[in-house]
């Protein structure tokens, strides 16, 4: 049931005292592991990064070498879409860590939305840097042909490019993969809903880079068997609005998630069977999750406690609760009101 405005109250939810202790004393709840595919503290992320950021640094060299001896349009734009995905992985480097930071005062629900600031200006640069200079150069070189030569050089760099490229693919694939299974998504589906945008980018970048060193071999082999300029061209050109597609897809998911967006149904699913499972909790009747950072969701509720109570026990135990629910590496904060008696219960076959 959703609220017109919501439910959050202006307070921190409590780390000690009373219900941090009783809170202690209970295990945590089981179905919150859900929340948190892979590592909780991101170091799958950390490693795909890096390993995205050393392969696109050594084919970026590669590619700017083979660059000025061919003379190659395409092989130009790839150059660029290499310089460009190797600025977006440092990009990405500042997004982790500052995403990982923990909550202080000022940001009681953590730095986790940093993570989609760093990662849309890497959107952005890829845009930019990658799908704008690579249709321009390519137009250019339709207007101004400019033959090239040491296509042997071309060919090479290109095949060790994708040979690396496809190394950190790989490495993206495995992550996302093993994330989905836990899921329950299939790959594509979860390396566009994923809250891990750091995952997303190195997917989308690498499958993109694949995809371009395709077109660059074409356009490269199509200048040597034709002696025109303008297949290379066009291959630059098809660089550019591949990576334009793929910029303009990252800054929009990054824009949704800056904006604030809805957990998952199958995280709100288990959250409730989690909570409705607990002893101290008769039934909810009001969740809203908020994703606030990679794998992090603020939790918002009305609860009916199990049992009668006077109203200053009633309210320790439910500082408990959110202390308990709290406690997991994948709940930013959380914030439970008492239901109103009226108020429909939740199930999981409602939501």
């Amino acid at each position: 049931m959703n609220r017109p405005g919501g439910t959050s109250r202006p307070r921190e939810t409590p780390r000690d005292g009373v219900a941090a202790a009783a809170a202690q004393d209970e295990p945590q709840p089981a179905g919150f592991a859900f929340l948190l595919p892979g590592d909780a503290r991101g170091s799958d992320s950390f490693l795909t990064v890096f390993v995205a950021l050393g392969a696109n640094l050594l084919i970026a060299i590669a590619k700017t070498a083979a660059a000025l001896l061919t003379r190659s349009a395409s092989l130009t734009a790839e150059a660029a879409h290499s310089w460009a995905d190797t600025g977006n992985e440092v990009f990405l480097v500042v997004a982790n860590r500052r995403a990982a930071r923990p909550a202080d005062r000022g940001h009681p629900l953590g730095h986790g939305r940093e993570a989609y600031v760093w990662s849309l200006f890497a959107a952005v640069g890829l845009f930019v840097a990658g799908g704008a200079f690579s249709v321009t150069h390519g137009i250019g070189q339709l207007r101004d042909p400019t033959p090239a030569d040491d296509f042997l050089v071309g060919y090479a760099v290109l095949a060790a490019s994708f040979l690396l490229e496809g190394v950190s693919f790989l490495q993206s694939v495995r992550q996302a993969r093993a994330d989905a299974k836990v899921m329950q998504r299939d790959l594509i589906e979860h390396v566009l809903a994923t809250s891990d945008p750091a995952l997303r980018a190195v997917f989308a970048e690498d499958a993109a880079a694949l995809i371009g060193l395709v077109l660059a071999t074409a356009g490269l082999a199509a200048h040597q068997l034709t002696g025109s300029a303008v297949p290379d061209a066009m291959g630059s050109i098809l660089v550019g609005v591949l990576l334009v597609v793929v910029a303009g897809v990252l800054i929009n998911r990054n824009r949704r998630f800056l904006v604030g967006e809805e957990a998952d149904p199958r995280v709100r699913t288990a959250v409730l069977r989690a909570m409705l499972d607990m002893p101290e909790v008769a039934r909810v009747t009001y969740l809203r999750l908020e994703v606030v950072g990679p794998r992090m969701i603020s939790v918002v509720g009305d609860v009916d406690l199990a049992g009668d109570d006077v109203e200053s026990h009633v309210a320790v135990r439910l500082r408990a609760l959110e202390a308990k629910i709290a406690a997991s590496a994948a709940v930013a904060g959380a914030v439970f009101s008492l239901s109103a008696p009226d108020e429909p219960s939740l199930t999981p076959d409602s939501i």
